[in-house]
C-alpha cells in the first residue's frame, strides 16, 4: 500500500454469485464504482428501503467466527473477505451491492472477489487520501489474543496461529502491497476444526458451508479437496481477516501489526484502539485552537442530523462527540453499540495510556471506580442529549445511589455501560447503571441528573 496517495475506484461494474455460508442459498454480488469520499459501502438491494451500510468499525454488530456491520435494522454478515480484496487493491470507494445477508462464500478465500476487481479494473480519483499511521505503539489484549501496533514506513503484518491446544502454530510475516497481497495472503482459504462443526451445524450457521469452501482440521488429519495453497495457509488466513477488519478504519495504515492467536473480535478491538490514536491529535487541535472571530461569536449549534428522536446505532466518537461536551482525557465513552427506547449500550477501551494509570496504581494499574461511575452518567447523557426535545442542552451529574464496585478493571478490559432512563420530570432525569468486563458486573448505580441549556 506504500505510495497510494490518491483515492481509488472501480472503473465499472463487476458481478459474482455463489453460495451465502451462514444461509446456503443463491446470493449475487455486485461492486460499483463510487465518487470521491464515499468509502467501502454495502447496499442491501433485497431491501426495499435499500439499506447502506457504511463499512466502518463504529458499525459492527456482531464478531462471533466473523465480522458483521449493521445499520439499523439491517445487517450484512461475513464482510472481512470482500473488505481485505477491496483493501488490498487499495480501492477506497466501492458499493458492495448484495441481495442477501452476505456475500458468497466463493471459496472460502477472497480470491473470486479480486478476480472481480481485476475485470472492474481499478481507477484512480482526483482527490488524495490521508493514510492513518501508528505514532506509538497501541497494544489491545482480548480473550487470549494479544495485538500490537507499532509505527513503520508501509503496512506490515506479522501472526502467529493456533488452536487451544497449540496444534498447527504457524508464523507469517508480510509486507503488504498490491502485489504481496495477491500472491501470498488473497487465496488463504478459511478454516475450521471438526469438533466445532456440530456447533455450527447445530445453530444454523455453515448451512452453505463443504469442503469446497473451507478446510477442516480433524486431530492431526488436514480435509481438503485439493493441495494447500500455502505451507501456512492457516495463518495468512487469519492475516486475510486482520486485513478486512482493520480495513474498517476507514483510510489505508502505517504500520505493523503483530498479532498472537487473533480473532475477529481483537481485529475490531484494536481498530476502534487505531482511531482513538488517530484522533487525539484533532481533538487537542480543536481544544487549544482559539475559535475563529464568527464562531467566537455564535454559541456551538449542535448538527440536527446528530440529534433526534430516532434509535439509530452505533455511534463512533466522533458523533460522540457532537451530542456531548466532553473531549480526552475526559471522555468516558468510545462508541455506541445499541440504542433501544429507553435503554442504551456502550463501550470504553480501557488502555494502558490512560492518564490516570500513572497514579492508580504505579505498578499495578486500576480504573478508578468514579470514572466508572463517569461513564454510566456520560452514556445517560448521550441516551437523553439524543432526544430532539433536548437538543443543545448539557447534562450536569446530580448524585449516585446504590454504587457498588464489585471487581477491578484492568488495562485491556472492554468495560460495557448498559443504561435504562428510569424517569425523566421536567429537568430531571434519573437511570440505573451496570458495567461489566467479559460478561461479569464490575460496578453498578443508579444516578440522577439534570439538563440545562448550554
Amino acid at each position: 500500500m506504500r505510495g497510494v496517495l490518491q483515492q481509488q475506484t472501480l472503473a465499472r461494474p463487476a458481478g459474482f454469485s455463489g453460495i451465502g455460508l451462514h444461509s446456503g442459498n443463491k446470493v449475487s454480488m455486485t461492486l460499483l464504482p463510487a465518487p470521491p469520499n464515499t468509502g467501502v459501502v454495502f447496499r442491501r438491494v433485497d431491501l426495499d428501503s435499500r439499506a447502506e451500510i457504511p463499512a466502518q468499525v463504529a458499525n459492527v454488530a456482531e464478531t462471533d467466527r466473523s465480522t458483521t456491520l449493521s445499520r439499523g435494522n439491517a445487517k450484512v454478515q461475513t464482510v472481512e473477505h470482500v473488505l481485505a480484496a477491496l483493501y488490498g487493491f487499495g480501492v477506497t470507494n466501492a458499493v458492495v451491492e448484495l441481495d442477501s445477508s452476505e456475500p458468497p462464500v466463493g471459496d472460502g478465500s477472497a480470491w473470486p472477489f479480486c478476480k472481480m476487481i481485476r475485470e472492474a479494473d481499478i481507477e484512480t480519483q482526483a482527490e488524495r487520501v490521508e493514510p492513518i499511521e501508528i505514532t506509538a505503539p497501541i497494544e489491545h489484549t482480548q480473550d487470549g489474543t494479544v495485538m500490537s501496533a507499532t509505527p513503520h514506513d508501509g503496512f506490515k503484518i506479522t501472526c502467529t496461529s493456533s488452536d487451544k491446544g497449540g496444534r498447527f502454530t504457524q508464523l507469517f510475516s508480510v509486507e503488504l502491497t498490491p502485489e504481496t497481497w495477491e500472491s501470498e495472503i488473497a487465496q488463504a482459504r478459511t478454516f475450521c476444526f471438526y469438533e466445532e462443526i456440530e456447533y455450527l451445524i447445530r445453530n444454523g450457521l455453515i448451512r452453505g458451508g463443504s469442503l469446497e469452501n473451507a478446510i477442516v482440521i480433524r486431530d492431526d488429519a488436514v480435509l481438503t479437496t485439493e493441495p494447500m495453497r500455502y505451507r501456512e495457509e492457516f495463518v495468512r488466513h487469519k492475516i486475510l481477516d486482520i486485513i478486512g477488519d482493520l480495513s474498517l478504519v476507514g483510510a489505508p495504515l502505517r504500520g505493523h501489526i503483530v498479532a498472537v492467536k487473533p480473532g475477529h473480535a481483537a481485529n475490531c478491538g484494536l481498530a476502534r484502539r487505531i482511531l482513538q490514536q488517530a484522533r487525539r491529535p484533532l481533538v487537542a487541535a480543536q481544544s487549544f485552537s482559539p475559535p475563529d472571530e464568527q464562531s467566537a461569536r455564535q454559541p456551538i449549534q449542535p448538527k440536527p442530523s446528530q440529534v433526534s428522536d430516532e434509535t439509530t446505532a452505533p455511534l463512533d466518537s466522533e458523533q460522540i462527540m457532537q451530542i456531548l461536551p466532553h473531549r480526552y482525557p475526559f471522555l468516558m465513552v468510545d462508541r455506541v453499540t445499541r440504542i433501544d427506547g429507553n435503554q442504551i449500550t456502550a463501550e470504553k477501551n480501557v488502555t494502558i495510556d490512560e492518564p490516570y494509570f500513572q497514579g492508580h496504581f504505579p505498578g499495578h494499574p486500576i480504573m478508578p471506580g468514579v470514572l466508572q461511575l463517569e461513564a454510566m452518567a456520560q452514556v445517560a447523557g448521550i441516551l437523553t442529549l439524543k432526544q430532539a426535545d433536548n437538543a443543545g442542552k448539557i447534562a450536569y451529574f446530580m448524585s449516585a445511589e446504590k454504587v457498588k464496585w464489585r471487581k477491578p478493571v484492568k488495562p485491556g478490559d472492554v468495560l460495557q455501560i448498559d443504561m435504562e432512563l428510569l424517569r425523566a420530570r421536567g429537568k430531571v432525569a434519573k437511570a440505573k447503571g451496570v458495567c461489566t468486563v467479559g460478561g461479569e458486573v464490575v460496578s453498578e448505580a443508579e444516578i440522577t441528573f439534570t439538563l440545562a441549556r448550554r
